[in-house]
């Protein structure tokens, strides 16, 4: 019985060993090659400027665009995990690497160099808002709208890239149509046109701004509807000033100023007159 019991233990060796070696072979298939390709994306989204397309990665690596697009939104929930502190965002149909908003103030404070932001002119401010929401739209609209001429400011938002031409308008004249580029949707953060704000949300800050402006002058002049102004102190009524009295005749040191009572000069005293005969 021992040397059976002994035999049948040396045959189920080799049985173990092909098992543990099969345990190891058992990993996913493909998951080295998934980590590699989503660092790859990593890296080439970081060290571009323009938001890259699930196109262009997945043609530049040779991949299929269902595997981009996965590796994707695996690398776009890894970095929404609140311990990082970079955001992989969609912008203008791609995606870009940048800093969370929430982190934005601390990260302020260590930037020295930062490129000077682009700067419009309100003017050029207006335009731009006219052609976000009413594009395609031609200038002739545009000038209807705003109430100026605006053809510098045309040209400058055409040098900045933030409009393009948009064909003509089949009508007389056949003028020049226009609409916002990618460029402007990069520069306002925006992923696209959908998430402008809506004019009711204009129409709600200005109604905002304009009872803040309207509280602040009360807040300087400490009017009386503000609760927490101390009171006036109460000032006591100045005393009257005694009217004015005719002088007593009797107390007047001088000639009197009414004509009646001016005295009757002498025909002989007058200088200008020469005495009667």
């Amino acid at each position: 019985m021992d040397e059976l019991e002994v035999g049948e233990v040396t045959a189920e060796e080799p049985v173990e060993e092909v098992t543990a070696e099969e345990y190891v072979v058992e990993a996913p298939a493909g998951f080295d090659e998934d980590a590699q390709l989503r660092a790859i994306i990593e890296a080439a989204i970081y060290i571009t400027d323009e938001p890259l397309t699930p196109a262009q990665i997945a043609a530049a690596l040779g991949q299929p665009a269902e595997r981009v697009n996965r590796l994707l939104d695996e690398l776009t929930a890894e970095y929404n995990r609140p311990e990082r502190g970079l955001s992989v965002r969609e912008i203008a149909g791609g995606y870009k690497m940048a800093t969370k908003p929430e982190h934005h103030e601390a990260i302020r404070s260590f930037v020295k160099n930062l490129k000077p932001p682009m700067k419009l002119s309100l003017p050029a401010l207006e335009t731009l808002a006219v052609i976000a929401y009413k594009q395609p739209v031609t200038a002739p609209e545009i000038m209807e709208i705003r109430g100026v001429q605006g053809v510098g400011v045309l040209k400058t938002l055409l040098d900045r890239k933030l409009i393009a031409a948009a064909g003509r308008k089949q009508v007389i004249g056949k003028p020049i149509l226009y609409k916002t580029t990618k460029e402007f949707l990069v520069q306002f953060g925006l992923k696209d046109l959908t998430e402008l704000p809506t004019l009711k949300e204009f129409e709600d800050l200005g109604r905002l701004s304009l009872s803040d402006s309207e509280e602040s002058p009360q807040a300087e002049s400490g009017t009386p509807n503000d609760p927490l102004r101390e009171p006036d102190p109460i000032k006591e009524p100045e005393p009257d000033e005694p009217p004015l009295q005719d002088p007593d005749p009797a107390e007047e040191s001088g000639p009197p100023t009414d004509p009646e009572h001016q005295p009757v000069k002498a025909a002989g005293k007058d200088p200008g007159k020469e005495p009667a005969a």
